[in-house]
């Protein structure tokens, strides 16, 4: 199983690919690993080295413990790549499986009634904290089973120097502003494209996803999978005008988005969907890039966007744990401890203690306005993965001349 920044962001290097091995550390008073004191914990490594995702869970675990000396925090962690399979191998025996997880599904593990409510392991000024839509997302029939972690969402960047030489004052608010601005700067010649649509396989669901909800869409009504609505389509045959107005990269349908986020570092696109990561890869590839940000383009000019989150999550097991797991669970989530675990990841905090005290980061000024206008994946229907998948085949052909609504009727037919 990929997580949803790593099926959103494959390729962008959000993720450094690592083959952790198991580690398990735990700091200040002992206890019988199934003790209600001792809360085992499982995570997947973010980020590698010195200020890397394990140092940061270490540091704040022997804080906590510090603080709380008699609970202990066993912390092991994993690759991205080999989580899943750890994960279905402990969940085998309940003396096995970990008290608290951070993973991206939550949605198999609530239906089977294996977790605790958000209420039930956070205060409430914690649950209150979080982006309503970010709660949302987390939520099972109306009830919060899972606490985001952190967020990646999509905003437009684009690059300030051509911009100028194609005599473009402002960035475009809707489709019809995009297409203009980018037939300016596909005019500018010399290899420059005026706006990078990444429609190949690995995760064209997220570009098209900004587009269809740019014109209103959504991939779900209720517990239906909706993907040939008529808001849909207008989305998807706007990307198709796009590319027939040729202001894209060459052969977008084949195109991935770490390639047209790479061309954009390297100043040969005016315009891209940009992530949270593309700050920092901007900063390190590029550092004199000339760019801004500004919200995503989309059919009427209101603001609309694609977010993602990963989650944690505490499993109710004999019950004897939900008092030390709600201790630690709030002291993560205060504001200078979560965001300084947001602000090394270099991802956007969900909740509102947390986005005020970055305020002066640069990836919170470029994404911070999105959070409230995020819209989600249909993550929690069990239909949605075959949908997704079919999107990822089929939607690059409409780069090569298919019909819009021919290829949305077989991603539709897909999810059934």
């Amino acid at each position: 199983m990929k997580r949803p920044f790593q099926r959103a962001l494959a390729g962008a290097a959000i993720v450094t690919s690592l083959a952790l091995a198991v580690s398990s550390c735990g700091f200040g008073a002992k206890s019988d690993d199934s003790g209600p004191n001792t809360i085992s914990f499982l995570a997947p490594a973010y980020s590698d080295g010195a200020n890397g995702t394990k140092a940061l869970w270490d540091r704040i675990i022997a804080d906590f413990q510090q603080a709380n000396p008699d609970i202990t925090v066993k912390l092991q962690m994993e690759s991205w790549n080999s989580i899943n399979d750890v994960v279905k191998t402990k969940l085998q025996s309940q003396e096995t499986t970990p008290d608290v997880l951070n993973i991206d599904a939550y949605v198999s593990f609530a239906a089977d009634g294996l977790l605790y409510p958000a209420t039930d392991i956070a205060s409430e000024s914690v649950i209150a904290d979080i982006q309503p839509g970010f709660a949302q997302n987390a939520s099972l029939d109306g009830k919060q089973m899972a606490l985001p972690l952190f967020a990646s969402t999509r905003t437009l960047f684009y690059n300030t120097e051509l911009f100028a030489r194609a005599g473009i004052t402002a960035p475009p608010k809707t489709w019809a502003e995009l297409t203009e601005a980018a037939t300016k700067i596909q005019a500018l010649g010399g290899g420059i494209s005026g706006y990078g649509l990444p429609l190949g396989s690995e995760e064209s669901q997220g570009e098209t996803s900004i587009w269809t909800f740019g014109a209103g869409g959504s991939w779900s009504d209720g517990d239906k999978i909706t993907v040939d609505t008529p808001q849909n389509l207008e989305g998807v045959r706007a990307m198709r005008q796009l590319v027939d107005s040729g202001a894209t990269q060459p052969n977008p349908g084949a195109t991935d988005r770490k390639d047209v986020i790479n061309a954009f570092i390297q100043g040969r696109i005016g315009m891209i969907e940009g992530l949270p990561p593309t700050v920092s890869q901007i900063a390190g590839k590029n550092p004199g890039l000339k760019y801004a940000t500004a919200p995503s383009p989309t059919k009427s000019g209101d603001p609309v966007t694609l977010g993602v989150a990963d989650h944690l999550m505490a499993f109710k097991k004999d019950g004897t744990k939900q008092v030390a797991i709600r201790k630690f669970v709030d002291y993560f989530y205060s504001a200078p401890v979560y965001s300084h675990f947001v602000k090394t990841e270099g991802f956007i905090a969900i909740t509102k203690s947390g986005a005020s005290a970055l305020t002066d980061d640069p990836v919170t000024k470029a994404f911070v306005a999105t959070l409230p206008v995020a819209k989600f994946y249909p993550s929690n229907n069990p239909k949605w993965g075959a949908a997704q998948g079919a999107i990822k085949q089929q939607m690059g052909t409409i780069a090569q001349g298919a019909d819009p609504a021919a290829v949305l009727a077989k991603i539709q037919e897909a999810a059934k």
